[in-house]
């Protein structure tokens, strides 16, 4: 089955600097895929190079069968788009919102109605079609945002850490609604600074530096690459790690030390090892 986003040998130069440098990787069809990165690692570009709004200098790039630069109407009407930012109209009601992106993807006025009941009733606005957008809360928004998103009914939505500011409560109802759609057989690119985000919702993860992809597989890969125990030893005011193949090794490592103040064994998580390839936090 062809991929549903495939990059090859992508790159993208501004003067003389490779924001994206050799960038290679694919999508399956019905995936959530994480891309994750410290900030300037070229995910935004990457994004943005998927979602046509910049080209690559050079490379590769298809997104559900159509080439990036020579069919960006195709690549257009498959794809939606959920940014961080608040991008509807805060002085436009919700069915406003709604309206105006289905006359601008030409959904026949005989079905629109229809179908944005549908998009508003899944992401629980129904009962909020006639409040003006500047009333909604920051969820709200999000919400609709995820709505306008799918009112043409794309295959695949990129979401541009979609869950960022919002309240515990909130992120855990926009988890539900993205892997329901994901149950539903929707293909999702996800960017995220929250690394529980991507434990419960990624199939596989893509991990960025400095323009490069530096790591690629699913969390259970990953942790049995670079290590499933860790040992933790406080020096001063930081925390120094060392990875060990199996949380049993990591115990045994401990049971020897003659001096065990300050140190404590734990299973290693996602972020654990993003520290360890990149150096540093993703902020």
């Amino acid at each position: 089955m062809p991929a549903a986003v495939s990059l090859q040998n992508v790159h993208k130069v501004y003067g003389d600097r490779y924001v994206v440098n050799d960038l290679s990787f694919a999508i399956r069809p019905g995936e959530i895929f994480g891309l994750l990165g410290p900030n300037g690692a070229g995910k935004s570009t990457t994004i943005r190079m998927l979602t046509t709004l910049t080209r690559p200098t050079q490379g590769e790039i298809s997104v559900a069968g159509f080439d990036v630069v020579r069919q960006p109407y195709g690549v257009k009407q498959q794809i939606g788009v959920v940014l961080q930012q608040t991008s509807v109209d805060l002085d436009l009601t919700v069915w406003e919102n709604m309206e105006f992106h289905g006359r601008m993807h030409h959904i026949p006025d005989s079905i629109r109605p229809t179908e944005i009941d549908r998009g508003l009733d899944y992401v629980e606005l129904g009962d909020r079609r006639n409040d003006l957008v500047k009333t909604l809360s920051g969820g709200m928004k999000r919400r609709l945002q995820i709505a306008r998103a799918l009112l043409h009914r794309p295959k695949i939505l990129f979401l541009d850490e979609p869950t960022v500011g919002l309240d515990p409560q909130t992120r855990r109802r926009l988890w539900e609604i993205i892997r329901g759609l994901n149950q539903q057989g929707m293909t999702m690119l996800l960017t995220t600074h929250y690394m529980e985000e991507v434990e419960f919702l990624c199939d596989r993860i893509g991990i960025m530096d400095s323009g490069k992809l530096i790591e690629l597989g699913t969390l259970n890969e990953l942790r049995r690459k670079h290590g499933e125990g860790l040992v933790m030893k406080q020096a001063g005011d930081r925390w120094e790690y060392q990875f060990f193949s199996t949380l049993l090794e990591a115990k045994a490592y401990l049971e020897h030390q003659p001096d065990k103040t300050g140190m404590m064994i734990r299973p290693s998580n996602l972020e654990d090892i993003f520290v360890e390839l990149t150096g540093r936090g993703l902020d």
